[in-house]
């Protein structure tokens, strides 16, 4: 494994926080090693801020990709 991969990123689509080189929520590769904050959305569903994010799945995700 590269140290490249061993970092923390979030995806630049649907802004999860992950390691690794693909996003294990959208399937998507371009990302961000720069964010700004993080929120773990437990129920998607019933979550406003989930919601106001445009979230729809459950996970941990990052409040400001750069």
């Amino acid at each position: 494994m590269t140290a490249k991969a061993n970092k923390e990123k979030s995806c630049l689509n649907c802004k999860a926080i992950y390691f690794g080189d693909k996003c294990p929520k959208c399937g998507e590769t371009p990302a961000s090693e720069s964010f700004k904050g993080r929120v773990h959305i437990f129920d998607a569903e019933k979550s406003e801020l989930a919601e106001n994010m445009s979230i729809n799945k459950e996970g941990e995700f990052a409040i400001k990709s750069k």
